[in-house]
């Protein structure tokens, strides 16, 4: 039997405790997928809050199937996804036109941070899944909603982007 089926009908009869004890489970887990994707520690902890505000405000809907937190990833990722792309037209809107990209010229090292940063979303999304929150492929597919065999060339296309990133920079 899923462990987490005794909490969730406790939770659906009202009892406080197990929701604070659902919340204690899975709010650390949900807190570093967030900061992974987002890099910003204030804006983690809000979308981690909202992560579980809506899994609460839909709960009467919600079927347990026993993934609780997958639904919690899905969830997340969806805050995630629509706070990135809410924070690229912010800077779009405020870019100037007139500004250059200054190119690979810039002599600075990337770190692991600075470089997840620049992979797309769906790339990003397995490694932090699969390396930071310790998934195995078929949960990530679970969560994304998509087949294992798409996970697997997402995650070899994801090292291979993310070691040309880190290997761009690194001295000849």
């Amino acid at each position: 039997m899923d462990q987490d089926f005794p909490l969730i009908r406790k939770m659906r009869a009202g009892d406080e405790e197990a929701i604070d004890a659902f919340v204690r489970k899975y709010y650390p887990d949900i807190f570093r997928y967030c900061c992974r994707h987002l890099g910003n520690l204030s804006d983690a902890e809000d979308l981690t809050q909202e992560t579980f505000a809506r899994f609460f405000h839909s709960f009467q809907e919600y079927r347990h199937y026993g993934k609780a937190k997958n639904y919690l990833y899905v969830i997340a990722g969806n805050l995630c996804k629509n706070h990135y792309k809410e924070k690229t037209a912010e800077l779009l809107d405020t870019v100037p036109e007139s500004v250059e990209d200054p190119g690979p010229g810039l002599d600075r090292r990337l770190d692991l941070e600075s470089a997840l940063e620049k992979l797309p979303m769906e790339l990003r999304n397995v490694l932090i899944l699969h390396y930071f929150q310790d998934l195995k492929l078929r949960e990530i597919a679970d969560i994304l909603q998509i087949g294992v065999p798409l996970v697997k060339y997402r995650m070899a296309r994801a090292k291979e982007q993310l070691q040309k990133l880190l290997g761009e920079e690194e001295p000849s």
